[in-house]
């Protein structure tokens, strides 16, 4: 990126931090986590790592998660190095991510070639740019359904991780794997870091993707906090329907997470990990969970369930966002898209005392 464009895009990022989180406030004693933001949350930007750095040291952050290779513009080395400069100047820790590394999963892309040679691309620009870890995932809920099921997948999920084990602690980065869009379960994402090394692997927890397999986030951070390196956190609401559930991903604050007893929690578990948020709001999306067709693709344990019913009893229905057609639609969905990411940030800040900056 020239001087041009890199100035021009901080003109931009100047003008999206909302009022509330440029004003010096009261804050809670809390827990010394720091606090970040994953770049999926504001995705309808656009944005490349110069600008996302920019937005991050503006929302007063602590970390960023860039959890694409795209968003960092060319992977050479001189490129990777002038992004860690700029975010050691702003203070901001880097945390890299990319997609799927199972090779049969239905989400597996070959635009960074093999799932060994994408994971291996992977651990080398996370090294290059200070980020202690490189976040993949498996898949989704899809691929519960294919030949041999989940478990088929994370067995190869495993062989891919550990052909690249010594490349992973030559380079002193660990893999983060997501529990990702209903495509495992906690024990199941456990038991795979498990077999493939916990001295290399571990998780990069999803509390919006949890209640996807019918979790309650607050049980998944039980399970894979003492695993957990990195996150990608956001709210959620849900509600009984007569098949089953619907759920909605929600602002932070906005939803049924006790937000004081997870950060608590997190403290205990992993407190060097940071929390990042990734606000996926939308509309709610429909799991009939009451029919028996349903268990063919989930691992069905009734005291799991009971959790996540008992979450989803407090839970109501809320308004879906639909942004209008056209450019009109484009702009209301990025300023939806800030929205939702800065009062997250600014929820947890001001209620709970999370993040380091003041």
């Amino acid at each position: 990126m020239n001087r041009r464009h890199f100035v021009a895009g901080l003109a931009a990022v100047s003008t999206v931090a909302s009022a509330p989180l440029l004003r010096a406030a009261a804050r809670p004693a809390g827990p010394k986590i720091k606090l970040g933001i994953d770049n999926f949350a504001v995705r309808a930007m656009g944005w490349k790592a110069p600008e996302l750095i920019s937005y991050a040291a503006q929302l007063k952050c602590d970390t960023l998660l860039i959890s694409d290779l795209d968003a960092l513009g060319s992977l050479d080395d001189a490129n990777l190095r002038a992004i860690r400069k700029q975010a050691d100047e702003a203070g901001i820790g880097l945390y890299a991510g990319s997609w799927s590394i199972c090779p049969t999963s239905k989400s597996f892309k070959t635009n960074w070639g093999t799932a060994e040679e994408h994971l291996r691309l992977g651990l080398r620009v996370a090294k290059t740019l200070g980020s202690p870890v490189f976040r993949v995932v498996l898949g989704s809920l899809e691929d519960r359904k294919t030949e041999g099921g989940i478990r088929a997948r994370i067995a190869d999920t495993v062989a891919v991780l550990k052909a690249c084990r010594s490349d992973a602690l030559a380079a002193g980065v660990k893999v983060a794997i997501e529990n990702h869009a209903g495509d495992m379960h906690s024990w199941e994402l456990r038991d795979l870091i498990e077999t493939a090394g916990r001295e290399f692997v571990g998780a990069n927890i999803d509390s919006g993707n949890a209640i996807w397999t019918l979790e309650d986030p607050m049980d998944v951070l039980e399970t894979l906090g003492p695993v957990t390196l990195c996150s990608s956190l956001r709210d959620n609401m849900a509600w009984e329907t007569p098949d089953g559930a619907a759920v909605q991903w929600t602002a932070v604050g906005e939803g049924l997470i006790d937000w004081k007893a997870y950060a608590a929690r997190w403290a205990q578990l992993c407190p060097a990990t940071p929390i990042m948020i990734e606000t996926i709001s939308g509309g709610p999306r429909m799991f009939p969970y009451k029919q028996p067709e349903f268990w063919r693709h989930y691992d069905r344990r009734p005291e799991k369930l009971a959790k996540f019913e008992a979450l989803m009893r407090r839970g109501r229905p809320i308004p879906a966002f639909k942004a209008p057609p056209g450019a009109e639609g484009k702009k209301a969905t990025q300023d939806f898209q800030r929205g939702q990411l800065e009062k997250s940030i600014a929820y947890l800040r001001e209620k709970t005392g999370l993040g380091l900056r003041a």
